[in-house]
């Protein structure tokens, strides 16, 4: 540790430093001036500098000398916020997060993570080696990388906020907001926190030593009595990426016998642990493989279902799974580029599938309810103007039953997460308007009176004891 107090100690700012960056930003802005080029706000004032500079001896303390000695993206944060360039250095501490972030996936499970990540869209079909997490997209990985344990709620939280300064006050994009000294270091703070520094949970680590396990050899009972004492203590989310993981690598061809006869006898010990929208979330996938005639894996995923009696959960109407693939393929534009001009074509899709009376299976209907209001909310810079007006369309001809859930969507991390930002803020008291004439039981309607008056902002609402008691009152697990 003492070798880390002394490099701390070096990116200490004193004085002479501080004349130094001085007379540097002087020379390059009189360079700037007699080629003509602008010359004003270039630079991020020497006295934020310094607070950065004076702030990082305390936020790098906690790193051990091999994680500084790979960690050149915080090289390049700290040089680039040292010349006063903020702007950039947000873009190498992203930078550096994601290399974490891989990092960390790279040594857990590459395929595990994929079948979370990749999901049942088309790219999981091209996600196969460490090279290919470059095509996972940042909001992607830090869904996935939450969702499999290698992200707490809070650490998600904190860092899909960074994800969100880095679109749009970072050099990535071109834009007008002023970073503070303080602001950089507290980011570092969270990334050297959440990621680099904070080792797996117990179910986390369980659940690599499980999937490392099964793909080796045939499981005996010993370790099946272990895995089944295991998934009785997992919480339902967990339990259902573990489903989720467990169905991906079934399903996938390449598996061996050894991991397919392992899986098999693991499933009907973790199927009493999965929700109801992860078991009608299998017989869609096993629908939608046998439309796009993957016999193989439509055939594997019927499998899985007979196994624990779950044929029940295969779709009545085909329109179910074109509906699912409608809403994947609606949010993972959602989450990409040029969103704003791309969200109609899928939008209009989803309208015609669930029609002028808004019919929706239910098989999606949890699904096509929280799609829904997360991207009515936006993505915290504004709302597609597009497919804006269809997502109001959509939500008025919400029945009761789906209102419902729509009013409780602020209890899901994600959607809680959004609403930091005023555009998503504004948008949230547009959904509690037209939620309101839909909502018939009392619970609902004092539910939504008390989240009118509560004093805090709506991202703190999942934060309130009262709420979130008020919220779980009023919609039981088993609600159709």
């Amino acid at each position: 540790m003492s070798e880390v107090v002394r490099r701390s100690e070096a990116v200490t700012a004193p004085a002479d430093v501080l004349s130094d960056l001085q007379r540097f930003e002087a020379v390059v802005l009189q360079q700037l001036q007699q080629v003509g080029l602008p010359d004003n706000r270039v630079f991020v004032d020497v006295t934020e500098r310094q607070v950065m500079l004076n702030n990082l001896p305390g936020v790098l303390a906690g790193l051990d000398s091999d994680t500084l000695g790979r960690s050149h993206y915080i090289s390049k944060m700290i040089a680039a916020a040292a010349v006063g360039l903020f702007d950039a250095a947000l873009n190498y501490l992203w930078d550096e997060l994601v290399g974490e972030l891989r990092r960390r996936v790279s040594g857990f499970d590459l395929a595990y993570f994929y079948d979370i990540a990749g999901g049942t869209s088309e790219l999981r079909k091209h996600l196969k080696t460490e090279e290919d997490l470059s095509r996972i997209d940042d909001s992607s990985l830090l869904r996935a990388t939450h969702e499999i344990g290698l992200l707490t709620d809070i650490g998600f939280q904190r860092l899909d906020h960074v994800r969100y300064m880095r679109n749009h006050a970072s050099a990535a994009h071109p834009n007008q907001v002023e970073l503070t000294g303080l602001d950089l270091a507290q980011w570092l703070q969270v990334c050297i926190k959440q990621v680099i520094t904070t080792p797996p949970d117990h179910v986390t680590a369980r659940t690599g030593r499980l999937l490392a396990n099964l793909k080796k050899a045939r499981l005996d009972g010993a370790a099946l009595r272990e895995a089944a004492v295991f998934f009785d203590q997992l919480p339902t989310d967990r339990a259902d990426t573990l489903g989720n993981g467990l169905f991906g690598l079934y399903v996938d061809p390449s598996r061996t016998p050894a991991s397919a006869d392992n899986i098999r006898l693991l499933w009907p010990e973790l199927w009493p642990f999965l929700s109801e929208d992860t078991r009608l979330g299998y017989g869609l996938r096993c629908a939608r493989a046998g439309a796009n005639l993957d016999h193989g894996p439509a055939a594997a995923a019927r499998e899985l279902l007979e196994l624990v009696d779950g044929v029940a959960y295969l779709p009545q109407e085909l329109r179910a799974a074109e509906l699912d693939a409608a809403l994947d393929t609606l949010m993972a534009i959602h989450n990409a580029l040029n969103n704003f001009y791309n969200e109609g074509a899928p939008a209009r899709q989803i309208e015609v599938l669930v029609g002028e009376r808004g019919d929706v299976p239910t098989a999606v209907a949890r699904k096509y309810t929280r799609t829904l209001v997360e991207v009515f909310l936006g993505n915290g810079y504004g709302v597609s103007f597009v497919a804006g007006p269809i997502y109001r369309r959509l939500l008025e001809q919400l029945e009761p039953q789906e209102a419902r859930r729509a009013l409780r969507a602020f209890t899901d991390v994600r959607i809680s997460s959004l609403l930091w930002t005023d555009s998503a803020r504004r948008q949230w008291w547009a959904l509690l308007e037209i939620l309101e004439s839909k909502l018939t039981r009392r619970s609902d309607r004092e539910l939504l009176a008390a989240i009118r008056v509560f004093p805090g902002t709506p991202d703190q609402l999942r934060s309130d004891t009262a709420i979130m008691k008020l919220a779980a009152s009023g919609m039981s697990p088993s609600s159709p």
